[in-house]
């Protein structure tokens, strides 16, 4: 079943004060890390307009052996670190997206992922939660009590170690792709520079308030979330864009361990170490990311 643009007709299974309103000043280009990290969590309980917030954060650890299980506690790795946000698909949550959101962390970023209270696994599947932006300004309440533990005089282990000098990311797949679309445009979060919308619908127009360079990740035979609304939304949208077109293939093939994953992982990693910590180099790499398989690879970067 396909999505009409900003109109739902159905989809399958698949506070606190603002603490960065995005970067101040231009920063000075950098090198992403190059090793692959330990990885950490913690949860959190967190709350806006009555919805509970479960959310979790996996970081790069200081100790523990790259590819287990991320340690609950583990201490920090030392260094500042980039935030993103991850919103999972309906009947998801943070665990069934690990395939994305653990390279992301090992990778050198502290990676926020709420459970959406009703679309994750065991909720009632309320997709309305999308549309009427709910699930959006859970986003915005999540990257602000996240960004807040890392401010000066938290007295929490994040203190100091959260690098926001290039705003945030946020990234999400299918019902969380289309959360993370609206962030851009109808529900917009001008903390947020960087984006990946994976297997999205269109959620608005932009606004101006936003400015992000944001990449698609869509496979042009989705029957779920129509390809041809991805690509309304991508032309819309002002440039630095991408769009990744996974042909072939429907609404998560790419996602779930499928024949492209391996590009698609490498291409996602490469745009956050690019927007978030300025890594030119990321950035030169992003077209040979995108080879093989089919993939077609456009960008105005």
């Amino acid at each position: 079943m396909s999505m009409t643009r900003r109109t739902a007709l159905g989809l399958a299974a698949a506070g606190a004060a603002t603490v960065l309103a995005g970067p101040a000043s231009p920063a000075r280009a950098q090198t992403a890390p190059t090793r692959t990290y330990p990885l950490g969590v913690r949860q959190f309980t967190w709350s806006r307009a009555g919805r509970t917030l479960v959310t979790r954060i996996f970081y790069p650890a200081a100790t523990g052996t790259p590819g287990a299980e991320p340690a609950s506690g583990a201490p920090l790795a030392d260094g500042r670190f980039p935030v993103v946000e991850w919103s999972h698909g309906l009947g998801g949550n943070p665990e069934s997206y690990g395939v994305l959101i653990r390279p992301l962390a090992a990778a050198g970023f502290i990676v926020a992922a709420p459970v959406f209270p009703t679309t994750t696994t065991g909720a009632e599947g309320n997709i309305g939660d999308v549309y009427n932006g709910n699930q959006s300004k859970d986003v915005t309440e999540v990257l602000t009590q996240t960004l807040a533990l890392g401010a000066a005089g938290s007295c929490d282990p994040f203190e100091g170690r959260m690098d926001t000098s290039r705003g945030v990311g946020a990234a999400g797949h299918s019902l969380g792709g289309m959360t993370t679309h609206g962030l851009l445009t109808a529900w917009p979060d001008p903390r947020i520079t960087t984006a990946i919308p994976y297997a999205c619908v269109d959620m608005g127009n932009p606004t101006g308030a936003v400015n992000a360079k944001v990449l698609f990740v869509h496979g042009d035979q989705d029957p779920i979330c129509d390809y041809d609304l991805a690509r309304n939304a991508y032309a819309e949208l002002p440039t630095p864009k991408a769009f990744m077109t996974h042909t072939g293939q429907g609404h998560d093939e790419f996602v779930w361990n499928g024949p492209t994953y391996p590009q698609t992982v490498a291409t996602s990693l490469d745009w956050m170490r690019w927007g978030l910590y300025g890594d030119t180099a990321a950035r030169d790499r992003l077209a040979s990311d995108a080879t093989g398989g089919g993939i077609v690879w456009e960008a105005a970067l």
